[in-house]
């Protein structure tokens, strides 16, 4: 049996034992990346109140701030995935992480500027905060790729995904604790101090699994196990111009901008609505750790009823459907979450459940990808949804700026928010009404 380097595995890729855990250590290096990856992304979004109350910041000025960030976010997508081919993960991550990093800790010192450029400041900032936050999903599928046979992949992207999550509730026990003791600038250091000791630990622990000290023969045998299969990869228009490519970009385009408002603008949102009443703990901190917590859960459950639905008999194309549908109407209550209650704890519910349901959703059409493509086409696929979701973004924080103000005000954002789901299914079903991998005509041997 034939292993990725090309050397040869006397036995069946089945029969190799999984013995060894180091490769579970670098899982856990990019869990910790993407978690922190998380806390310097949201960061501005709990320092929003300060800094536009010290600088008479519009919604339109925020609104512009993030999409400078999701402009940059699309085009780091896509360069990094031909640095980090050219490089290689190692490297790739290092370069990725260095220059978000540089980008965050560069905020605390806009405070010392004229105040006619801070705004302009923050905009270039969150920029280059983006670019390099671009790599960090491409590095990571490439270190799975690297220390992952393909049967423990799955697990092994779940779990470092759920380091969104736990980003989500690590920012709201740091920033405004930071925020209150030492000031806002204080609050860029911190976390990209974080990041920083992530780059430390990286450097020395992560090398490919054929140059790894730590790494014992069988535990190497284990990662190899998959048969050597050589892909050329297709072109990037030849991949574009397929309607399944469609099917899943427009997913993405419909649906990722919902978890970018529930990133950027929640703490706004929370802090308007409760802190008067209930105080900045319980008025918005702990709402916002509730909510990604029972967010957590989402991704999972998502995953395995799909998979459930399929080993029970029903075709993967009504078992992925059947469960984007389910998903869809658990979001559909944040639709009428401002007309129906304005008691905290339900509120918290409300959205916590949506925030689930769409991380079951988005479970879910990321596996689209192996669904529609073949595997040379994959890579280009996942990269052309994952620049339309951040394109996305950049709509979606016009359209928040505009309904905030005087246009519905969060009812109208929640709206959309909620109904969104039922329109992005409908899309994946026209465009793939049977979840057939999509015939290219370009040889792929």
């Amino acid at each position: 049996m034939s292993t990725t380097d090309g050397t040869v595995n006397a036995a069946g890729p089945q029969s190799i034992r999984a013995n060894g855990w180091y490769r579970w250590v670098v899982c856990g290096l990019i869990f910790a990346a993407t978690s922190l990856l998380y806390v310097d992304r949201l960061t501005i979004g709990y320092l929003k109140p300060a800094l536009s109350d010290q600088y008479h910041w519009t919604e339109a000025d925020y609104a512009s701030i993030v999409q400078f960030f999701m402009f940059a976010y699309a085009v780091g997508f896509l360069l990094f995935g031909q640095v980090i081919d050219k490089f290689g993960a190692k490297r790739g991550y290092l370069i990725a992480v260095s220059v978000w990093t540089v980008a965050h800790m560069a905020c605390a010192l806009i405070g010392f500027l004229p105040v006619e450029w801070v705004l302009v400041s923050f905009m270039a900032s969150q920029a280059m905060l983006g670019l390099g936050q671009g790599g960090n999903f491409p590095a990571a599928l490439k270190v799975v790729a690297e220390w992952f046979p393909q049967r423990e992949r799955s697990l092994a992207i779940g779990w470092f995904n759920a380091g969104s999550n736990l980003g989500a509730i690590l920012t709201p026990m740091i920033v405004p604790f930071v925020l209150l003791a030492l000031g806002w600038q204080w609050a860029f250091v911190a976390t990209g101090l974080l990041s920083i000791l992530w780059l430390l630990i990286w450097i020395p622990f992560y090398s490919r699994p054929t140059e790894s000290k730590f790494v014992n023969k069988s535990e190497l045998a284990y990662i190899q196990s998959d048969p050597f299969v050589p892909v050329q990869q297709l072109p990037w228009l030849t991949v574009l111009l397929k309607r399944e490519t469609w099917a899943y970009g427009l997913g993405k385009l419909l649906t990722d901008p919902v978890w970018f408002f529930y990133s950027f603008w929640l703490p706004s949102f929370f802090r308007g609505a409760y802190v008067h009443d209930y105080g900045i703990f319980l008025g918005m901190q702990l709402p916002i750790i509730l909510i990604f917590l029972i967010s957590d859960f989402g991704s999972v459950i998502g995953g395995w009823m799909s998979s459930a639905m399929i080993k029970a008999g029903m075709s993967v194309n009504k078992a992925r459907k059947l469960t984007l549908l389910i998903c869809a109407a658990c979001v559909l209550p944040v639709a009428f979450l401002t007309m129906l209650t304005h008691d905290l704890w339900f509120t918290i519910g409300i959205i916590g459940i949506a925030a689930a349901a769409h991380q079951a959703f988005s479970a879910n059409l990321m596996t689209l990808t192996s669904d529609l493509m073949p595997k040379e086409a994959v890579g280009r696929c996942s990269g052309i949804g994952g620049t339309a979701g951040a394109l996305g973004g950049i709509i979606m924080a016009k359209g928040v700026a505009k309904a905030l103000s005087g246009l519905g005000g969060y009812s109208t954002v929640f709206l959309v928010a909620g109904i969104i789901y039922f329109v992005a299914v409908l899309v994946i079903h026209i465009l793939s009404p049977r979840l057939k991998l999509a015939v290219f005509k370009t040889k792929t041997a």
